[in-house]
């Protein structure tokens, strides 16, 4: 599986509405024409990270500019819409909310004004409480409207971040942990301060990672591990659980490998122009899974672009022997010998779950991640808002109080009951009648 790898791409209003006007559009031509190129030798991408800062102060209009431009990229690599994953950064964060609104900065401070050994709980509690929960996502409003069509979206009580599965062969899966690290982001926006290093909090909440067999998990968000104030807990818990860690937010290209995970940092698509050591980069990164006598080997092979500006073009970042692929082996773990392990499928259907044994937990969202379903949540997304409304409770996803709450939430948690219902068939039947 090929992975496109990007981050911060900074869509800024008013001029991202006016491409005429917009001086960092032709660095985002010259990445489609590069990607063109470079996917015509590679192969179709398989997945799309876009490891956040999407806007530059999270306007409506700079959403739908990017989610234009997504799909160029998208066509132009042959990767579907659907298998499109975001996550927020401190640009995705609407700093007037918190300014305006009381409630978030008490929520936000509640976190941060707790002792160390209180912090995880403090937000257990924030986050779980409907009232303060919504309050601490509200200044990322216009980007879970924006994330919902591609299930990226976060919601209280349980949905801190958001994972997804994706098929590497018939026995490994590739999850992806998507991380929400601007929840305090803007904490600070109304003395005029922006964020410092360790003013953010991710949490042992957010970096579970589950160290699944024939699992590989792959972490993307948008902070490093340097920029929390709990910044070695998450950097060990990051280094101990995943194979794969991709972080964007500091405009800086970077590849970093150990004998159990490799390190990316995308640079940014559209870094600012005026600052120093301003370069666009993005990353192509092949997964394959090899099976020896020895065990199951994740083989990594990663192409780094960079900008230069004279010509105007992205080129290859070379490694220490002048090779302009960065290549890596990484063990996967497995719970059984490689020659006696099923070949039943990694990504099982709804039924397929349920029919397995009653006492394994299903992870609906992990489910909900099949190729087919994500498309289906697209198509749900595309539809109007009254349409969608109509489907919900033409199907009895919803209930009278749920009507009520944001709609990335409401839909959200209406998706996910027609998986755990067995109604993603009938679902399809509805959106595609509303299409015709």
């Amino acid at each position: 599986m090929l992975l496109l790898h990007i981050s911060d791409i900074h869509f800024r209003a008013p001029v991202c509405g006016t491409p005429g006007l917009d001086p960092d559009r032709p660095y985002r031509t010259r990445l489609l024409q590069d990607v063109r190129e470079q996917t015509t030798s590679l192969g179709p991408v398989g997945a799309i990270l876009v490891g956040g800062d999407i806007a530059f102060k999270g306007a409506p209009e700079e959403y739908a500019a990017a989610l234009t431009w997504l799909g160029e990229l998208a066509n132009v690599c042959g990767c579907p819409l659907e298998r499109i994953f975001v996550i927020p950064g401190n640009h995705d964060v609407d700093r007037s909310v918190i300014r305006n609104n009381p409630s978030v900065r008490n929520a936000q401070q509640a976190i941060i004004r707790a002792l160390p050994a209180r912090r995880e709980q403090e937000l257990l509690e924030q986050f779980r409480d409907g009232d303060t929960g919504r309050a601490l996502l509200a200044p990322l409003a216009a980007y879970n409207d924006f994330a919902a069509r591609f299930n990226c979206q976060v919601f209280p009580p349980e949905k801190l971040y958001w994972h997804q599965d994706l098929p590497l062969n018939s026995n490994v899966r590739l999850r992806i942990y998507g991380l929400t690290s601007p929840l305090l982001s803007g904490a600070g926006a109304p003395e005029g301060r922006e964020d410092t290093r360790e003013s953010l909090y991710l949490s042992p909440l957010q970096t579970v990672l589950d160290p699944v067999a024939e699992v590989v998990n792959l972490v993307l968000c948008h902070h490093p591990p340097d920029w929390f104030m709990d910044q070695d807990d998450v950097d060990d818990a990051i280094r101990g659980r995943a194979a794969l860690h991709l972080f964007g937010h500091k405009h800086r290209q970077r590849i970093d490998r150990s004998n159990s995970y490799i390190r990316f940092s995308a640079g940014a698509v559209n870094p600012d122009r005026y600052e120093v050591g301003w370069q666009p980069a993005y990353n192509l990164i092949r997964l394959d899974v090899e099976e020896g006598i020895d065990g199951l080997w994740l083989v990594v092979e990663a192409h780094l672009r960079s900008w230069q500006s004279n010509p105007e073009m992205f080129r290859p970042i070379m490694d220490l022997r002048e090779d302009p692929v960065f290549r890596h082996r990484l063990p996967i773990q497995h719970s059984v010998a490689p020659t006696s392990r099923s070949s039943a499928p990694a990504a099982a259907s709804i039924e397929t779950v349920e029919a397995a044994s009653s006492d394994e937990p299903i992870d609906t969202e992990a489910v909900m991640s099949e190729t087919s379903t994500r498309n289906l949540v697209f198509r749900f997304w595309s539809l109007a808002s009254s349409q969608r409304r109509d489907i919900a409770s033409r199907l009895g996803l919803l209930d009278q109080e749920e009507m009520r709450l944001p709609e990335p939430e409401r839909y959200g948690r209406a998706l996910m009951r027609a998986g755990e219902r067995g109604l993603l068939e009938l679902l399809a039947e509805e959106v595609g009648r509303m299409e015709e």
